[in-house]
């Protein structure tokens, strides 16, 4: 019998009249630092020419501004002059060579600028900008215009493919859009019909500068996620008008980037947004794109099978893996190094300006040379995430690799994350390791605890100690109280819990136990009710009723109490993602958890917690206690197997255990593969 192509509606060719693009995948915009390279771009063609590569029907750069006070930074990344232009000849040369397609997306940052020199509609100041924007004179809105519409004609000449126009997530063109910001009382602002004045002359411009066969692609903000945002009836007529006004495909924009709600982290059900895509995809002809949280071609056929859009957008998927599309269509998805949607290496980094990577991939954005092939036996001890790093890379270079690990199961730390709340995805990262493992010929070595003795007798020479960490117990009276738990005995032994629980340290493995103990079903069916769950704690509005689709908020209301402490006067969370943490702490927050700074620590007993808060002596009444006081690094194989000649390389938490960073381990397992040379 004939075999079915593998997701068949995702890899359908789309018509766009004048030209026809391989397949619904879209790689989103996202920014990863190398669009401000000062050379050249040459390490952004190399970025983009790999994803070409990998079978991506269309892409788009990072946000490139029209202007100098549309800068998202200073000294930002702009397309301005001819000059520019032709710095981005070898982007879209590489992608073309490649046989992929490419836009190049205009942004203007409007009040979201880090700049003195930000404008918006209104002299209104944003919250996650220190500086307050100038407002826009009418003829300093009609010069914008003409940037917007010269950019796009200078992408041309730079070989683009075409261009998309960012009017959503909050930035200027957004800005214009809803009463939230637009306070003017002239032509651009007041009415519906005035707000949206701005965004449907700048399409205009651009379909007459770049003419009829140039893909534009306007992303709409669909749903704002703020108050004062827009009303659905308004999202409609503004779809229409820009279809109207030459727009080749409408991109689905999610959450302004100040709104209090994640729409994009782990904890965001996969496909969360799609039925917002869908209910606009009954109004307008034009293709539809749909984004946020689809990282798994099975839930990207699902949506474009069920007709709720016409393409995917995937950024960070991409990152994780440039050749996701081509496993995907080679019935090899078991292969595909999924995006765990943790934000940690991709979003973290551009804030803290630094080049994105991945915290599962870590040659996202670096395309390392493969080193030369190599001879020999290698074992490494710890199947956590540095350790399966390591042997998979070590394998791949062609040497013979024996992966022991003590427990049942590979994954490591993964093996606790899987069960918080919001981080199911990271399941996907062992799921992927253990796919490698077999593929790159990895012997794998269950329930082994490789001694000293045991690796010399087997003849190893080097050998990669990736055996992890264990939780540090501080010196603290009535430590081995019953009532004491460490982390460990939670989230791996899953140990029962009662009712009134502290926990001791506040950084990420103590929010992740927070998050376990305060939800009460662990186990949701499906996408469909994570979704209706995600909506509910949120207040998000489905029925799209108020304005930016809000609606009152009902966060889980846990059957237990706890109280999470911190002995230093900072922030509670403040070591969390720059990306994420906020939405960690207002999780918590809404649940109830009391987070409490400056606490001394006296002793534990059949009372409970004894301590001091703010110089105030308290007992917490609790039933137990749950430690999450940092690591001990568990290197104690080092020391003999150096005594015996052996050359040992220490990885992740066996290396450095502080916080537990999978970033980190993963990126160390990967180097220190490409450094060993048996012999």
């Amino acid at each position: 019998m004939p075999q079915h192509p593998p997701f068949p509606h995702l890899f359908a060719p789309l018509d766009l009249g004048f030209t026809t693009l391989p397949n619904r995948i879209l790689m989103g915009s996202m920014h990863t630092g190398l669009e401000e390279d000062k050379g050249d771009l040459r390490r952004l063609a190399d970025y983009f020419a790999a994803r070409a590569r990998g079978g991506v029907g269309l892409m788009v750069t990072g946000g490139i501004a029209p202007n100098r006070q549309g800068w998202l930074a200073p000294f930002g990344a702009k397309l301005t002059t001819a000059a520019e232009a032709r710095k981005h000849i070898p982007v879209t040369t590489a992608v073309h060579e490649a046989g992929g397609k490419i836009c190049l997306q205009i942004l203007h940052a409007g009040r979201y600028g880090m700049h003195p020199m930000l404008v918006a509609p209104s002299p209104i100041r944003a919250r996650i900008s220190p500086f307050r924007p100038w407002e826009m004179s009418p003829r300093l809105i009609r010069a914008t215009i003409r940037d917007f519409a010269r950019s796009a004609a200078l992408a041309r000449e730079a070989g683009y493919d075409g261009i998309e126009i960012m009017g959503s997530e909050g930035y200027l063109i957004n800005q214009f859009t809803v009463p939230r910001t637009n306070k003017r009382t002239d032509t651009w602002g007041g009415s519906f019909e005035n707000r949206i004045r701005f965004p449907l002359e700048i399409m205009r411009a651009v379909r007459e500068k770049t003419g009829p066969d140039f893909i534009v692609i306007f992303r709409i903000s669909m749903l704002d996620l703020v108050e004062e945002g827009s009303t659905w009836d308004e999202v409609v007529a503004f779809a229409k008008a820009i279809e109207a006004a030459g727009a080749t495909i409408i991109n689905t924009g999610i959450g302004w980037h100040e709104a209090r709600i994640p729409t994009i982290a782990t904890v965001v059900p996969r496909g969360a947004y799609t039925w917002v895509t869908e209910r606009l995809k009954k109004e307008v002809s034009v293709p539809l794109i749909t984004t946020n949280r689809i990282n798994t071609p099975e839930k990207a056929e699902e949506i474009l099978a069920s007709g709720q859009a016409d393409m995917v957008s995937m950024a960070r998927p991409l990152l994780a893996d440039p050749d996701f599309p081509s496993k995907a269509q080679a019935g090899q998805a078991d292969t595909i190094n999924t995006c765990i949607a943790c934000n940690q290496a991709c979003l973290d980094h551009v804030f803290e300006h630094k080049t994105a990577s991945c915290l599962v991939n870590p040659r996202a954005t670096s395309n390392p040379a493969t080193p030369p092939t190599a001879a020999g036996n290698v074992a490494v001890v710890g199947a956590g995430p540095a350790g399966l790093s390591c042997a998979v890379e070590l394998a791949t270079r062609g040497l013979s690799v024996h992966l022991f690990e003590a427990s049942g199961a590979i994954g490591g730390q993964f093996n606790m994350a899987k069960r918080i709340p919001g981080k199911e995805e990271y399941a996907e990262t062992i799921r992927y390791f253990e796919t490698m493992l077999k593929k790159t010929g990895v012997t794998l070595h269950l329930n082994t605890s490789a001694s000293a003795a045991f690796l010399l007798e087997k003849g190893f020479q080097e050998v990669v100690l990736a055996t992890g960490v264990a939780p540090r117990i501080p010196a603290l009276e009535g430590i081995e109280h019953p009532k004491v738990l460490s982390y460990t005995d939670v989230l791996y032994d899953l140990k029962p819990l009662g009712k009134k629980v502290a926990i001791i340290g506040a950084g990420g493995i103590g929010f992740d136990v927070a998050m376990y103990l305060t939800t009460d079903d662990h186990v949701l069916p499906d996408d469909a009710a994570r979704i209706v769950a995600y909506q509910q704690e949120w207040g998000i509005d489905p029925t799209y009723q108020h304005r930016g689709g809000l609606t009152t908020p009902h966060p889980e209301k846990p059957t237990r109490q706890i109280w999470m402490l911190q002995r230093s006067k900072g922030k509670v969370g403040a070591t969390l993602g720059k990306t994420t943490g906020w939405a960690h702490r207002l999780t918590l927050k809404n649940r109830g958890v009391q987070m409490w700074n400056t606490v001394q620590y006296h002793r534990i007993d059949d009372a409970g917690l004894h301590l001091t808060v703010n110089g105030a002596p308290k007992v917490l009444d609790v039933d137990h206690v749950v430690v999450c006081a940092g690591q001990e690094p568990l290197r104690a194989l080092q020391g003999p197997l150096e005594a015996a000649g052996i050359r040992v390389h220490l990885i992740g938490g066996a290396k450095l255990a502080a916080e537990l960073d999978a970033k980190r381990a993963i990126e160390e397992g990967m180097v220190v593969a490409q450094t060993i040379r048996p012999g």
